[in-house]
C-alpha cells in the first residue's frame, strides 16, 4: 500500500496537483499509518511536510466539529431532525422560516448561496475586506431561497453555518470551546484547533495567495469564516486546521460504531445514519453530516455505505465501517492560486481510494 500511495503522490506532486500532502490509514484493529510527501510550496527552499504538519480543513470543518456536535445532541435528545430551525433561531426572518428544518442542515436540502458575494452582489475579492461579521449574519437570517427547503439536494455553506448558531443556542457556549470539550481535548487532538495562529508558521503550510489577503498562511482561508474570526466569530462551515494523526483518532471512533476506548462519542444509529442514505426521496444520496458513496472522489470500491467529507482547500476524510478502515488526505492544492475546477484533485482522491478501499 504504501509504494503504491507513494507512487500517485510523488506523481502529483510532478503535475503540480499540489506542492506536498500528508496521508494517514487507520483500520478498526487500530494499525496506522501516515505518509507525507513533498513541501509546504513548490518553491525549492520550501519546507519538507511532516507528518504531524497542519492544513486548513476548509469544510471538513462542518463535518467535524459542527455537524458532529449537532448529531451527538440528538442522541442526547436536546435536538430532533424534525425541530424547525427557528425554535433555535427565531432571528432568522427569511420567507421559508417555518419550513426549514434541522434535517434539511444535515443533508444540504437547503437551497444556498455565496454567504460572503451576497451581502451586496459582488464577488469582487479586494471588496471583501469591507464586509463585516454582522453584514454576513444579516444576509444569513434574512436571504430568501430560490427553491423550497427539502426540495433539492444543493451543497452550499449555509447549512453549517446556521448548524453552527443552532448548536450554540442550545449548549450555551461558543463552537471552538465546544469542540475543545467533546471531541478536541477528550480525542488527544493537539493539533486541531480554530486558532492556528497558536501554532508557529513553520508548523502550517501555507494554503494560497490570493487578491485581498496577499499569502494565506495560519489564517482560515474560506472568505466568510475569515471575516468573521477576525471580528471574533467563529462560524460552523470552516476554519479548523488539524494535522492527520488528530483526524485518525476521530476516524476511529466512527470505525468502532461511536465507541472509543470507553467513552461513547455517539450511538451506534448515529453513526449509521452518517453512512446511511437520507434524502432517497429526491432520487439523490447523502448522510447526515457527511458524503455518501461517491465514487468521483473516493474511487470505484465506495460502497453503498461509504461516507467522508471533502475540503475545498484539498482535503479528505473517508470511513467504511464493512471494511473496517478510514483514510485522510490533507493537501494545500489550491498553492499558490486556486484551479479553475477539482478535476486534477479529485482525480487523485480517487487513486488513493482504490488502494486503501480495494
Amino acid at each position: 500500500m504504501e509504494k503504491r500511495i507513494r507512487e500517485q503522490s510523488e506523481k502529483a506532486i510532478i503535475q503540480r496537483v499540489f506542492p506536498g500532502c500528508v496521508i494517514g490509514v487507520v483500520k478498526r484493529s487500530g494499525e496506522r499509518h501516515i505518509f507525507p510527501f513533498g513541501k509546504f510550496t513548490y518553491e525549492k527552499e520550501a519546507l519538507e511536510v511532516k507528518e504531524d504538519t497542519m492544513y486548513d480543513l476548509a469544510s471538513l470543518t462542518k463535518s467535524l466539529p459542527t455537524a458532529s456536535l449537532a448529531l451527538m445532541l440528538i442522541d442526547q435528545g436536546k435536538l430532533k431532525l424534525t425541530d424547525k430551525l427557528i425554535e433555535y433561531l427565531p432571528e432568522f426572518q427569511n420567507s421559508d422560516r417555518e419550513n426549514v428544518l434541522i434535517k434539511h442542515l444535515l443533508t444540504y436540502t437547503l437551497d444556498g448561496y455565496g454567504l460572503a458575494s451576497a451581502v451586496d452582489g459582488s464577488s469582487d475579492q479586494a471588496s471583501l475586506h469591507k464586509r463585516s461579521s454582522e453584514d454576513l449574519l444579516r444576509v444569513l437570517y434574512t436571504h430568501d431561497f430560490e427553491k423550497r427547503p427539502g426540495e433539492a439536494f444543493k451543497y452550499t455553506n449555509i447549512p453549517a453555518a446556521l448548524l453552527g448558531l443552532v448548536v450554540e443556542k442550545i449548549m450555551g457556549a461558543t463552537l471552538d470551546a465546544l469542540a475543545d470539550e467533546y471531541f478536541f481535548h477528550p480525542l488527544n487532538m493537539t493539533r486541531t484547533t480554530f486558532y492556528p495562529e497558536k501554532f508557529s508558521k513553520e508548523e502550517i503550510v501555507p494554503t494560497e495567495i490570493d487578491d485581498w489577503r496577499g499569502l494565506v498562511h495560519g489564517v482560515v482561508h474560506d472568505e466568510s469564516a475569515y471575516i468573521c474570526k477576525r471580528d471574533g466569530k467563529i462560524m460552523g462551515h470552516a476554519g479548523v486546521f488539524s494535522a492527520a494523526g488528530d483526524i485518525l483518532n476521530f476516524l476511529e471512533v466512527l470505525l468502532h460504531e461511536g465507541e472509543f476506548n470507553g467513552k461513547k462519542y455517539f450511538s451506534r444509529e448515529i453513526v449509521e445514519m452518517m453512512g446511511s442514505n437520507q434524502i432517497p426521496e429526491l432520487d439523490d444520496f447523502t448522510g447526515l453530516g457527511f458524503e455518501l458513496n461517491q465514487p468521483r472522489f473516493m474511487g470505484k470500491y465506495a460502497g453503498e455505505h461509504t461516507f467522508g467529507k471533502t475540503g475545498f482547500t484539498g482535503t479528505l476524510c473517508v470511513v467504511d465501517v464493512e471494511k473496517e478502515v478510514a483514510y485522510i488526505i490533507l493537501s494545500n492544492r489550491i498553492y499558490p492560486h486556486r484551479p479553475d475546477n477539482s478535476e486534477a484533485i479529485n482525480a487523485f482522491r480517487a487513486k488513493i481510494g482504490e488502494i486503501i478501499l480495494a
